[in-house]
C-alpha cells in the first residue's frame, strides 16, 4: 500500500527542489511531476535491468495521466556512461520530437541518473529533469545534488555539468527487487556519510546492523532520509564545489575512481570501489597522524559487518597513482585527498606523500 512520502527540501534559490521519500509512492509519479512541471511530454531514460521492473509501468502510468511518453533504454552498467551513448540518446530524442518543453525522467541507478541528467543538461541547451532512483546508492547519494556526467576511457565523470533536478521521488519499497550485491554497494555510501559528517549516524549504523542487513523498512527509510538531508546541507552551502566543502562527499573516491578505471569499469560496482577506497583513505590518514588505529579498525568492522569488500585488488601501485593524478581534485599537479581527523569530520588535504599513498594500499 502506498504511503505518503516525507519531504526533504534542497534550498538553492530558484533551483530549489523536493526529495520525496516514502514507501509505495512510485504510484504517485504523475502527480509528483504535474506539481512541478507544465510539460506534457516525458522522456523516460532507463536501463535494461529496470525497464521491465519499473520504467515500462511508470510510462504506462504517465500515459494514463495524459502525458506523451517516450521510453529510451540503455544497457545496464557503467559502460553506458559514454559519449557515444549520450549521442545516441540525443539523436533519438530529436527524431521523436523532443523540444525545450520536454522533460527527462531518469528511472534507475546512479549510471542512469548521471547519464540522463547529462543528456537533459545538454539537449536543447537544457531540459528540466527528474530523478526516480531505484538503487540504494542512487537514493542516498547520486540522485541528489545535480552532478551529472559521463566517463572518458581513462577518467570517470570527467565530462559533465551541475544540473539540478526539479524533484527526486524515492520509493524505498523498490529496494526489495535490488540484487544483493547492488544493495551492499549502496551501503558503502551510507557509511561514508557517517564518517564524513555525522558520528551519531555512524553509531546508529553500528547499532542496527541486523536491521540493515535484512532491509528492515524502518531502517531503510531512516538511512535514506538522513543521507539525503546530510547531502542537501552540503549542496546548499557549496552547490558547484567552489568553496571546497562539497569535496568532503568524495571521501574514498580518489582511490575508488582509480580502481574502477584500472578494472575497465566492469569488474566492481562503484560502491564496492568506494568501500575499499575508504579503507585506503583511513589508512592514509593514519599514516599522516590524523587518526589512530582504533578509527581504522572501527570503520573496517562496520564495512565488514555490512558484507562490503575492503581489500585492494591486485592492480599495479604505480598505475593506480597515475590514474589518481587524473582525478578532478588534483590541484596544480598535486594529489589531494579527503581525509578524516575524527569520526564525523573530514578535510581536503594537500601535500600528501606518494609513499604514504602507496603504503595505504595495504600491500
Amino acid at each position: 500500500m502506498a504511503q505518503n512520502g516525507d519531504i526533504t527540501r534542497v534550498e538553492l534559490a530558484e533551483r530549489s527542489y523536493d526529495i520525496e521519500i516514502g514507501g509505495g509512492n512510485l504510484a504517485g509519479l504523475a502527480h509528483f511531476l504535474r506539481e512541478r512541471s507544465r510539460s506534457s511530454h516525458a522522456v523516460i531514460i532507463t536501463d535494461t535491468n529496470v525497464d521491465t521492473l519499473y520504467a515500462d509501468k511508470l510510462g504506462d502510468l504517465l500515459v494514463d495521466a495524459h502525458w506523451e511518453v517516450h521510453l529510451l533504454v540503455v544497457d545496464a552498467g557503467e559502460r553506458s556512461k559514454l559519449p557515444e551513448v549520450a549521442f545516441d540518446l540525443w539523436e533519438t530524442m530529436l527524431e521523436e520530437g523532443s523540444d525545450r518543453q520536454s522533460i527527462v525522467v531518469a528511472v534507475g541507478g546512479g549510471v542512469v541518473g548521471d547519464l540522463a541528467g547529462f543528456v537533459a543538461a545538454t539537449f536543447a541547451r537544457g531540459l528540466d529533469f527528474f530523478q526516480v532512483p531505484t538503487t540504494l546508492l542512487a537514493q542516498v547519494d547520486s540522485s541528489v545534488g545535480g552532478k551529472v556526467g559521463i566517463n572518458l576511457p581513462g577518467a570517470k565523470n570527467m565530462v559533465g555539468a551541475f544540473w539540478q533536478p526539479q524533484g527526486v521521488l524515492v520509493d524505498v519499497d523498490v529496494l526489495s527487487t535490488l540484487p544483493e550485491r547492488e544493495y551492499r554497494a549502496g551501503l558503502a555510501e551510507v557509511v561514508k556519510y557517517g564518517v564524513i559528517l555525522d558520528a551519531d549516524f555512524f553509531a546508529y549504523l553500528e547499532q542496527h546492523i541486523d536491521e540493515i542487513n535484512t532491509k528492515d523498512a524502518g531502517a531503510l527509510r531512516h538511512m535514506v532520509e538522513r543521507c539525503c538531508r546530510l547531502k542537501a546541507d552540503v549542496v546548499e552551502q557549496d552547490e558547484r564545489e567552489i568553496s571546497g566543502l562539497r569535496a568532503v562527499l568524495n571521501y574514498g573516491h580518489t582511490f575508488a575512481h582509480a580502481f574502477e578505471a584500472a578494472s575497465g569499469y566492469d569488474q566492481m560496482l562503484h560502491g564496492e570501489a568506494v568501500s575499499i577506497g575508504m579503507m585506503c583513505a583511513a589508512r592514509l590518514a593514519m599514516c599522516m597522524g590524523r587518526v589512530d588505529e582504533a578509527f581504522v579498525a572501527r570503520q573496517q568492522t562496520l564495512l565488514e559487518s555490512l558484507k562490503l569488500p575492503i581489500t585492494v585488488p591486485a592492480f599495479d601501485a604505480d598505475d593506480l597513482v597515475d590514474l589518481m593524478r587524473r582525478d578532478k581534485k588534483v590541484d596544480d599537479g598535486q594529489l589531494r585527498f579527503v581525509l578524516p581527523d575524527r569520526m564525523g569530520h573530514v578535510e581536503l588535504v594537500k601535500d600528501v606523500r606518494i609513499d604514504d599513498v602507496v603504503a595505504s594500499l595495504g600491500r
